[in-house]
């Protein structure tokens, strides 16, 4: 006769974060199920604390509730929404777990670069992230316009003008002698000559 396997200490946690504890009930009010799943506190972080914020336990029920209602762009800008929707949105920062600000150079006096090919780097990662000196503001739609156009932050509507006129002489198949190999790059200039036309940036 086939030996029995070993009966499981814990036969109903077939639940993915489920952590049982002896008399502890689940916050939502007036539920007396065991609170068994980890959720963010209603108040959200505490401030001036740089740890995580203490967690409230759910019932399964409960945390189902409260995770098919979670959105995660809630409190985010459009031009923030925008960001985080890229498709390598967050994939393309470096970690720097001891950085305060991570927008800060690392210290050069480290680094032998003679080929100066940290610093490049660099500098070309925060050229995308500037801000433009007159103060007008620039969406994540600008910045991607200006990066089909290849202009610089700062640049003004004379010069998106004539870079726009440039392009067009250059992709159109009537002005370049019937080359039509270029149409998709003409689309995508004028799309973004568009965008930029109509920015505030460009008012």
């Amino acid at each position: 006769m086939a030996s029995r396997p070993p009966k499981k200490d814990r036969p109903n946690a077939r639940f993915h974060g489920r952590m049982e504890a002896e008399g502890r009930l689940c916050a939502e009010p007036g539920c007396s199920a065991p609170g068994e799943f980890r959720a963010p506190p209603l108040e959200g972080a505490r401030s001036g604390f740089d740890g995580p914020p203490p967690f409230r336990w759910l019932c399964l029920d409960h945390v189902r509730a409260f995770n098919s209602g979670y959105n995660f762009f809630a409190g985010m800008s459009p031009d923030e929404i925008h960001e985080a929707q890229r498709p390598i949105a967050g994939w393309e920062r470096e970690t720097r777990a001891f950085s305060a600000n991570p927008d800060i150079p690392p210290r050069w006096a480290d680094f032998a670069d003679p080929l100066d090919a940290i610093g490049a780097r660099f500098r070309d990662r925060m050229k995308d992230r500037g801000e433009r000196k007159d103060g007008r503001p620039l969406s994540g739609a600008d910045r991607d316009a200006l990066k089909v156009l290849d202009l610089a932050i700062d640049c003004d509507r004379t010069a998106l003008r004539k870079r726009y006129s440039e392009l067009v002489r250059r992709f159109h198949p009537d002005r370049n002698g019937g080359d039509r190999s270029h149409e998709a790059r003409l689309q995508r200039v004028i799309a973004a000559y568009q965008q930029l036309k109509g920015s505030a940036a460009f008012a």
